[in-house]
């Protein structure tokens, strides 16, 4: 099945759900950062699906490739529908999406996602995220996975949580860019937050 992009609001992306019928479950995670373990994040993954019926569920994730985005292969496999919520600028800056996602969503959006200047308000394409959704189960993850497990959780959602290290290179690699010091620590944002293994 060839991907069907749209150019959504979060209105939309709501219309499209509720017009599916079925239960919508989101991983959350690092994307382009990568894991240090891929292989342990997909095994994760996998058992996860395997509790979910894939007539009755939609996979949905951001819609890319790269870190979580490769459990779009193991979705497909396993016969879910799937779907990507993310943020226009995505588009702009030509970022690639999965070949496994049959539906995405560009939501407006002037920042990648996550809270918005540091209150507890989130950016549209998280807030399209979190809405849509009825299960979100974090893998790891960033500051942006951080802020949409956090404030799924005080929407009363069902949100679980696996830790998982970013890729050490990459992580390193991003501090120097930024002139941090080398991180110590690569459990991500979402991983400070949330304890081993959670669910609320």
């Amino acid at each position: 099945m060839a991907t069907t992009v749209n150019n959504a609001t979060t209105d939309d992306i709501k219309a499209f759900f509720e017009s599916q019928r079925r239960d919508v479950v989101t991983f959350l995670g690092y994307s382009g950062s990568g894991y240090e373990d891929k292989a342990t994040m997909l095994e994760t993954a996998g058992q996860i699906l395997y509790e979910f019926d894939p007539s009755k569920i939609i996979v949905n994730i951001g819609g890319t490739p790269e870190g979580i985005g490769s459990v779009y292969e193991l979705a497909r496999q396993r016969g879910f529908r799937t779907t990507g919520i993310v943020s226009t600028q995505a588009k702009k800056f030509n970022a690639q999406l999965s070949h496994c996602v049959d539906y995405v969503f560009y939501v407006g959006d002037a920042t990648w996602g996550g809270f918005i200047d540091g209150g507890d308000r989130l950016s549209p394409t998280s807030k399209a995220m979190v809405e849509n959704s009825d299960v979100l189960i974090g893998i790891g993850g960033g500051e942006i996975a951080r802020d949409e497990l956090l404030a799924a959780k005080r929407a009363g959602k069902e949100v679980r949580f696996f830790p998982a290290d970013v890729n050490h290179q990459k992580a390193r690699e991003k501090a120097k860019k930024k002139g941090l010091p080398a991180p110590t620590n690569f459990g991500g944002a979402a991983g400070e937050v949330f304890a081993p293994y959670v669910k609320f």
